[in-house]
């Protein structure tokens, strides 16, 4: 049996974070895994902390805010010095929906790949309908990836991923610090790790907002491509 671990970063999640973790704990994993989450509460401002101190939830208090990069890296570090067979990206705000999760792991359990990205545009059955500017940014990127590295990703953005204990310890040492899931998808695919997209289904926000303002938007692409571009220039390795 497997040990699969929930990586949640959470920054300023104080209104979804219980909601997210209540959504966690009654998914049935069956015979062929254990779940275990660990919460990243990456500096929050707000009462993130509280809540989780008075809801019992596990969680690794950053002392202050790292970005989301280095909040999952600390759950990727977290995953290997505890041993997880696998560990999933998860996030606090109640967008990625826990019933997918069997769909997401299922090729790394049958050890057919070694990651895994989470896409809502596969076969286009999730409820997450983001705006036509995001749509193309995601288009943008997604053929950015390709030209770059070979790789066909149609959701490149999603933070909705899975990695095995060889990508893990990759991932625990590289991991993109402002933006990560497109850069690490093309370092993955440089260093020879096996990726597959699974499709799986997102929800809108809970409760909050998204930091990426429209102006931060164009920030993002033009700083994401530059590194994405950058990753590409390693060596292409062998599986």
């Amino acid at each position: 049996m497997k040990n699969v671990l929930l990586i949640i970063p959470a920054y300023n999640e104080e209104k979804n974070i219980k909601t997210t973790v209540d959504h966690v704990l009654s998914h049935s994993p069956g015979a062929a895994y254990q779940l275990d989450y660990i919460v990243v509460n990456d500096g929050s401002r707000d009462g993130t902390g509280a809540v989780c101190r008075r809801e019992g939830i596990r969680c690794l208090p950053l002392v202050q805010n790292l970005g989301i990069g280095g909040a999952v890296q600390t759950g990727y570090l977290y995953a290997l010095q505890n041993g997880y067979d696998i560990a999933v990206q998860f996030d606090g705000d109640g967008q990625h929906d826990i019933a997918s999760l069997d769909a997401l792991i299922e090729p790394i359990l049958q050890g057919e790949v070694d990651f895994t990205v989470g896409s809502r545009f596969v076969d286009g059955t999730s409820d997450f309908r983001s705006t036509f500017m995001r749509r193309l940014g995601i288009r943008y990127l997604s053929l950015l990836i390709r030209i770059v590295s070979g790789g066909r990703i149609k959701d490149p953005t999603s933070g909705y991923r899975a990695a095995n204990r060889k990508a893990i310890a990759f991932l625990a040492s590289n991991y993109p610090a402002d933006y990560p899931e497109p850069e690490s998808i093309v370092a993955l695919l440089k260093k020879g790790f096996r990726l597959r997209e699974v499709q799986v289904n997102m929800f809108e926000r809970a409760a909050g907002k998204s930091s990426i303002s429209f102006w931060k938007s164009i920030y993002y692409m033009f700083k994401v491509s530059l590194a994405i571009l950058c990753t590409s220039m390693q060596r292409k390795e062998k599986s």
